[in-house]
């Protein structure tokens, strides 16, 4: 495991006030046969190119705040097409009468709604349509995250394996670091989600992820926690390829350098390369 703390290197982070204006995500909204939506960013190809998932709270939330989406932006300027997807609770995958967002998720699992392969399933759809249409060379997909995005791009790619790396900025690693699980983190349906479960589905394939050295938010040991196992999950005498960036920044932040990083990061990566 890659691991940068701060006593061995200084990782500036700046806040970032805007990216882009409102009408400059460069996403256009389409949807499958079903009528689901999802968004698309960058121009189709003649022949079918890699593709990365990114994924956040909900699409109308991307459209507006373009940050959000910004590695999407710079992968584009290399060829990538940009999947973006509504999060489970959020856009239209929010259902009537229950909570908005994070609290939805909580009101889903104890509901015992399958919160993860909801949406899942949902997004392995995206990957099959854009599949079977040219747009997307299988071989070549990768699928990354901010926060509870990062949670779901580690969780979906765990489930599918044509995912051939992923990254996370300030990820979600496990629920019940969130104050919307308060009095849940010893439930068993809570634990079972946490992604150090996940390491032997993800063992193996690149993975990325940072997160400040404070963050109370979605808890930076959590997230330490993730690439150790990770790395334990990894078979003796192969290398980890494991990258984890811990910052000297107190709180929880999206940064324009972290999309930069990720993206220098997606571009190093051979299995996404022609």
């Amino acid at each position: 495991m890659r691991c940068l703390y701060p006593l061995l290197v200084v990782l500036v982070a700046f806040t970032l006030k805007a990216s882009a204006s409102p009408d400059s995500s460069g996403l256009r909204v389409e949807r499958l046969p079903d009528g689901m939506r999802f968004a698309l960013l960058g121009e189709r190809l003649a022949r079918p190119c890699p593709t990365l998932f990114v994924f956040q709270g909900d699409i109308d939330v991307a459209l507006k705040e373009p940050l959000y989406t910004e590695v999407g932006r710079i992968m584009a300027r290399h060829g990538f097409l940009t999947v973006v997807l509504d999060a489970p609770a959020h856009g239209e995958d929010h259902h009537p009468g229950e909570p908005a967002e994070l609290a939805a998720w909580r009101w889903r699992l104890v509901h015992r709604q399958d919160l993860v392969g909801d949406f899942t399933r949902r997004a392995r759809a995206v990957l099959e349509h854009l599949i079977a249409a040219g747009y997307t060379d299988p071989a070549r997909v990768a699928a990354v995250g901010t926060s509870r995005g990062g949670y779901l791009a580690f969780q979906f790619a765990a489930d599918e394996p044509r995912i051939r790396c992923a990254g996370g900025i300030s990820p979600v690693t496990d629920l019940g670091a969130l104050r919307e699980f308060d009095g849940l983190a010893l439930n068993p349906s809570v634990q079972a989600l946490a992604l150090s479960h996940r390491a032997p589905q993800l063992a193996g394939r690149p993975v990325w992820i940072c997160i400040g050295n404070r963050d109370e938010r979605v808890g930076t040991e959590a997230a330490i926690a993730f690439s150790r196992a990770l790395v334990a999950a990894t078979p003796a005498g192969q290398s980890a390829p494991v990258t984890l960036l811990v910052h000297d920044v107190a709180g929880h932040h999206s940064t324009l350098e972290d999309h930069e990083r990720l993206a220098a990061w997606l571009l190093s990566q051979p299995a996404l390369r022609p």
